[in-house]
């Protein structure tokens, strides 16, 4: 993919501590150069490239983002808000574990919105440092009470775990990315895991 969304922060720099108006432009540049080029080439896209794409050295990325996944963490904010977002919508639904399975999907298609994404998730989900664990945790604990109302309802086995459930996400994110002359595959792969579920 626990508490809140982490907000957006220079790394290094106080949370409560106002960036001054260049470092805030110099920020805002790097994040749309970041986006444009994770979406093109990935999530392994050259911090140079992007850095000269924002107009900045080498040296302001580093000052913004210490590392490549501090990067990726500050661009998956707004695709991390849509997700919480629709796991709140969804914990009231009539059927939990359609519920459950929509929003599973909906990770799906937003890990494969960029290559390389869901190989970074599934990492940082075993690396509670990582700079992409601010990513990761809230997913775990939104999908953790969808998880529990499909469970209660008797539709999941108990012994189905939402760590379980991520990472097969992020395998199947992975292997639809691998495969992208079959377009059906992260449907299908999401309904063998519904069978699996029950």
């Amino acid at each position: 993919m626990a508490g809140a969304i982490p907000m957006e922060t220079s790394a290094g720099r106080p949370p409560h501590r106002p960036m001054r108006a260049d470092a805030r432009r110099n920020h805002a540049r790097l994040l749309d150069a970041a986006r444009a080029s994770f979406a093109e080439h990935g999530t392994d896209a050259s911090l140079e490239d992007i850095a000269r794409q924002a107009g900045v050295g080498i040296g302001t990325l580093y000052r913004h983002f210490p590392n490549r996944h501090a990067l990726m963490n500050a661009v998956f904010q707004d695709a991390l808000r849509s997700l919480l977002d629709r796991s709140r919508e969804l914990a009231a639904a009539d059927r939990p574990c359609a519920a459950l399975m929509e929003w599973l999907g909906a990770i799906v298609t937003h890990a494969g919105a960029y290559q390389g994404l869901s190989r970074a998730l599934m990492s940082a989900s075993r690396d509670a440092t990582s700079a992409l664990a601010p990513c990761h945790l809230p997913l775990r604990e939104a999908g953790a009470g969808l998880l529990r109302r499909a469970q209660e309802s008797g539709a999941v086995r108990a012994d189905v775990s939402i760590d379980d459930l991520l990472q097969l996400t992020n395998a199947i994110a992975l292997a639809a990315e691998q495969s992208p002359h079959d377009p059906e595959l992260a449907d299908r792969l999401l309904r063998l895991t519904l069978r699996g579920l029950t």
